[in-house]
């Protein structure tokens, strides 16, 4: 039975997911410029530092003192709420950079395929997010294409019992795309609004696996059109800065169009959202707040800032 949170306010449920972000963050840097009465180069350096440490990336965080020094310069800014203003402004304005909706196929059935490594929460993003779909009322398919590692399929069963929905499997050891042939003609042949699709935990150094996943595509353009419409990448939030080199990699190489970070709840590295979509300029889709099943979350830019500077 699906929890009846799922209809509760994303501003709320996001402010109470990323206080540990907002710690390292926000708290970080109203701690510097606390009672400060002048915008010096000391102070400017320490700001530098702490939004450096908070996982936004050196990028974003050399642009943000840049935009401080120059509005310093013209006497736009003279005090800590100035400062403040202007980080927020900044942050926003690099993750609205890179947000753009989500793709969904013109004709039944939208295919999502879900990549990232071992480890990071990809089958149970997968159940999540087929519980949020089906909460807006869409039928949903899963497909267990991840036939490498043990016990892949009976994880992703034991979620399409758990949200009442139909996994297509075949045998450990199968060939995936076959897998994914057979899912999408079940999808086509139920008139189902959407197919998750899970795959093996790939690392970005397995060109095997990576000439897998392209065959995968392959596949799935042959039965529907402009399939795969979404690849989303599944990453872990508590590895911050180290997970975007990952990331970049994945995007160069899976075509990645959106990503899902998980676990952001018990991290302070929430900031690395803004190096994500600042360093790669792909969009993040959604976020994990907690270990239940309604427990990820659309992720909206300008509800995301207001729930760190709130």
């Amino acid at each position: 039975m699906l929890s009846s949170r799922l209809g509760g306010s994303l501003l709320d449920r996001l402010k109470q997911g990323i206080q540990k972000t907002r710690a390292g963050l926000v708290e970080a840097i109203e701690d510097t410029i606390h009672g400060k009465k002048q915008i010096d180069a000391d102070l400017l350096e320490e700001l530098e530092y702490k939004l450096i440490g908070a996982d936004i990336g050196v990028r974003t965080a050399t642009e943000i003192l840049e935009r401080i020094r120059q509005r310093v310069d013209r006497k736009l800014v003279g005090d800590a709420a100035g400062l403040r203003n202007v980080i927020r402004e900044h942050l926003l304005e690099v993750l609205q950079g890179a947000d753009r909706p989500m793709r969904w196929a013109g004709a039944r059935p939208t295919v999502i395929m879900m990549v990232g490594v071992n480890g990071v929460g990809k089958t149970t993003t997968i159940g999540k997010l087929t519980a949020l779909y089906k909460s807006e009322g869409k039928q949903v398919l899963m497909c267990a294409a991840d036939t490498f590692r043990a016990a892949a399929i009976e994880q992703l069963e034991v979620w399409g019992q758990r949200t009442g929905t139909e996994v297509i499997r075949q045998q450990q050891g199968s060939d995936p795309s076959a897998v994914l042939f057979d899912a999408l003609q079940a999808a086509r042949a139920r008139n189902v609004n959407v197919i998750i699709v899970d795959t093996a935990g790939r690392l970005h150094t397995k060109e095997n696996l990576m000439t897998e996943l392209e065959k995968m595509t392959r596949t799935a353009r042959r039965v529907v059109e402009d399939a795969p419409h979404e690849v989303l990448l599944v990453m872990d939030g508590t590895t911050g800065q180290n997970g975007l080199e990952q990331a970049r990699k994945f995007t160069e190489s899976s075509g990645v169009t959106g990503i899902v970070l998980t676990k952001l709840d018990g991290t302070a590295k929430g900031g690395v959202i803004v190096a994500i979509s600042r360093e790669l300029g792909v969009p993040v889709r959604y976020v994990g707040v907690g270990e239940q099943v309604d427990d990820l979350l659309p992720f909206d830019p300008e509800k995301f800032i207001e729930s760190l500077f709130a």
